[in-house]
């Protein structure tokens, strides 16, 4: 069963951070094109996007190093037996718009970066989610958990976090894509 669910985060990310990657195709017009009631442009989204990800990444680092020393000495086969993702709560965090959250001013774009810094920087960060799957092969992220405020999630544990993670994306990948049809409008 652990191997399923890492299976189809490792899948879900790769779809996520391919899907991102497009985006930076855009041209520079559609790229910063503010929406006619307000809100970001593509290039702000993606530096949120990046921003965000800086600061999850840094429990989800903490928590794969704890959740791997924590494997040494513990047997967590139990853990395991019946072990799933909240695959639908998850997954509302994916969706734009569906729920409330006042976002931290330390995770809104300032517009300083380039396009190929934020793109450098998603690239790293997706193989670092990766490399974090694959320290965590037989089951371990499910040692450390973390509270994650976000929509009432609790304490979530390092598998989670990481979907978490492409979730945020999912989110804004739709954000993206109404903004580019009201561009096309």
């Amino acid at each position: 069963m652990i191997q399923n669910v890492i299976t189809r985060i490792r899948e879900d990310l790769s779809k996520a951070f391919a899907d991102l990657f497009l985006c930076f195709e855009a041209n520079d017009e559609l790229l910063d094109y503010r929406p006619a009631k307000g809100g970001w442009t593509i290039r702000e989204v993606l530096e949120h996007v990046s921003i965000t990800n800086h600061f999850l990444l840094i429990l989800i680092r903490k928590g794969t190093a704890k959740a791997v020393e924590i494997a040494k000495d513990k047997n967590y086969d139990d853990l395991l037996l019946n072990y799933d993702l909240d695959w639908d709560k998850l997954k509302m965090i994916g969706e734009h718009n569906s729920f409330k959250w006042n976002r931290p001013e330390h995770m809104e774009p300032k517009g300083t970066l380039s396009l190929n810094e934020i793109k450098s920087t998603l690239k790293e960060q997706m193989l670092e989610c990766l490399s974090f799957l694959d320290q965590m092969p037989k089951g371990e992220g499910v040692l450390y958990k973390t509270m994650m405020s976000v929509n009432d999630l609790g304490k979530i544990d390092v598998y989670h976090y990481i979907h978490f993670l492409v979730q945020h994306v999912n989110r804004h990948l739709t954000q993206m894509e109404k903004v580019r049809e009201e561009f096309k409008k």
